[in-house]
């Protein structure tokens, strides 16, 4: 079936797998298979809004098993001239602590194996991906963070694992060593479909822990999942508060 219009779309996270209160839910078909959960479709601010909870209703799909082109697909053929897409990361930095929002501005693959691409031929399609995410976007998500007294970095890089599984001392110590400043499982190639959709695109990340660990605060343990999906649970209001400040200043 087609897929009904709307003005912004949301990509929910970890934790997010409701969003909008008063929904009309929609079921489509892609030509990717199916994305990873029915559409919501409510108004915020006088705007057609779309939600789709990335994992899917109960987190059934792992960030390796997403299907991030049916998803951004979907979100394409509804017309959306905006996309968030909020997630949760492990910082990479002592002073990026849990709690604080980052606002994406770089990513680094290194995932392998993703359907990563709508453009898989004939011919070549080379998409320019210097600046990935939309700065206006960013500027408002940036803003519309703030607002919700929570700290908020204005730039960050994101390097992105293929998960399920969570970094290694060793690898959290060379992605901090490279500067980047948080980990996050589902940025690409979600942001990359998003660029080669033409959707305008912008992520914040909730820090939720410190990732392997801090080699200079023994204290600080290594990040594991229910520590995460608690974490954010006892941040959401703050997420979908932001996101919904963001929607209302968007001109």
């Amino acid at each position: 079936m087609a897929v009904p219009p709307a003005d912004v779309g949301v990509l929910g996270g970890s934790g997010l797998y409701e969003f909008l209160d008063d929904v009309t839910e929609v079921t489509v078909e892609t030509p990717y298979g199916a994305p990873s959960a029915p559409l919501h479709y409510g108004s915020i601010g006088g705007r057609t809004v779309v939600f789709l909870a990335r994992h899917g209703r109960h987190h059934e799909f792992p960030a390796h098993r997403v299907n991030f082109r049916a998803n951004v697909w979907a979100m394409q053929q509804a017309g959306v001239r905006a996309l968030f897409g909020p997630c949760s990361a492990g910082s990479l930095r002592p002073e990026i602590a849990p709690g604080h929002f980052v606002v994406i501005d770089q990513f680094v693959d290194r995932t392998s194996g993703r359907a990563d691409t709508f453009f898989d031929g004939p011919g070549p399609q080379h998409t320019s991906m210097a600046h990935p995410y939309d700065q206006r976007l960013r500027s408002i998500l940036v803003q519309a963070c703030r607002e919700q007294d929570v700290v908020t970095h204005p730039t960050g890089t994101v390097v992105v694992i293929s998960g399920p599984r969570f970094s290694t001392t060793a690898e959290s110590r060379w992605f901090s060593q490279m500067g980047w400043s948080v980990v996050n499982m589902t940025n690409y190639p979600e942001a990359a479909l998003a660029v080669e959709a033409g959707i305008p695109y912008a992520s914040v990340a909730l820090v939720t822990d410190y990732d392997a660990g801090l080699e200079d605060d023994p204290a600080v343990e290594p990040v594991t999942q229910e520590q995460v999906f608690a974490f954010f649970r006892q941040n959401i209001a703050s997420v979908r508060g932001a996101l919904f400040r963001a929607i209302e200043m968007l001109d």
